[in-house]
C-alpha cells in the first residue's frame, strides 16, 4: 500500500490564478490504478515530482508497506515515471533505451535481450530497434518510453499522459500492457484528461481543486 498522508509543498513564486499551496493524501494498493484530472496549473506534475523524488515536500509522510520513501533517494524508490517529454537518450539506439530499464549499466543478458526484442514488438516497433529516438514519430518515441518503464518492473508506475498522440489501435494494446502490470501487482498512478484512458484503466478516480485531491463519483 502506498499512503501518501498530507504531503505538503508551496511554490514561492507562480502565475496569477495558480495555486501556490498543495497539501496530497490518498492511498493506492497494489494492482490498483488512480487516475489524477485537474487543468494546467492545478498540481499534477508536482504529484508526480514530490512522489517520485524530484521535489522536497515540506512535510508529511509518504509510505510503501510501511516503509519511508521520503528518506530515499529517487533511484531507491521503487518507482518508475513516464512523462509527456519521453525522456529518451538521443545517442542511444531504441533497444538500448529500452534496455536501460533492466539493465542501467547496459550489461543485458540474453534473456533480456529476449525480452527487448518481444516487447518492441508488442508495441509495434519491431524492426526500429537500431534507429535513434530522434528517427522515430512522437508516439513511437512514447512507446519506447513506456515499454522501458513497463519491463523495468518497479512496484510503482506513474503515467503523465502517457498515450499522447497514439492512434487508438496501439493505445488499446498499451492499456493491456499497464492491465498486466496492475494484474501482477503494480500501483498505477494515471495523470491523464483523456476520457477513454481513464475509463480503461482507473479503479478510482480524483480531480485536483485548490491544491487537494478531490474523489470524482462514477
Amino acid at each position: 500500500m502506498l499512503d501518501c498522508h498530507d504531503l505538503t509543498f508551496h511554490y514561492t513564486r507562480c502565475d496569477p490564478g495558480e495555486t501556490p499551496d498543495f497539501r496530497f493524501a490518498f492511498r493506492l494498493a497494489p494492482g490498483e490504478c488512480l487516475s489524477v484530472e485537474g487543468p494546467s496549473g492545478s498540481g499534477k506534475s508536482t504529484l508526480l515530482a514530490l512522489l517520485a523524488g524530484f521535489l522536497e515536500p515540506g512535510g508529511g509522510r509518504l509510505d510503501w508497506t510501511g516503509e519511508d520513501l521520503l528518506a530515499r533517494p529517487p533511484w531507491e524508490r521503487g518507482i518508475t515515471t513516464v512523462f509527456q517529454e519521453h525522456n529518451l537518450f538521443d545517442h542511444l539506439p531504441v533497444w538500448l533505451n529500452v534496455g536501460l530499464g533492466l539493465a542501467p549499466d547496459m550489461k543485458l543478458t540474453r534473456e533480456q535481450k529476449r525480452r527487448i526484442r518481444e516487447g518492441l514488438a508488442e508495441v509495434g516497433l519491431e524492426g526500429l530497434h537500431d534507429r535513434l529516438p530522434d528517427e522515430l514519430s512522437g508516439g513511437q518515441r512514447q512507446r519506447v518510453a513506456l515499454l522501458r518503464a513497463l519491463l523495468r518492473g518497479a512496484p510503482l508506475l506513474l503515467l503523465d499522459e502517457p498515450f499522447t498522440g497514439l492512434d487508438d489501435a496501439t493505445r488499446r494494446g498499451l492499456w493491456a500492457l499497464v492491465r498486466r502490470q496492475k494484474a501482477a501487482g503494480v500501483a498505477v498512478l494515471l495523470v491523464s484528461h483523456d476520457r477513454d484512458d481513464i475509463e480503461a484503466l482507473a479503479d478510482r478516480r480524483c480531480r485536483l481543486e485548490g491544491g487537494r485531491l478531490v474523489a470524482v463519483g462514477d
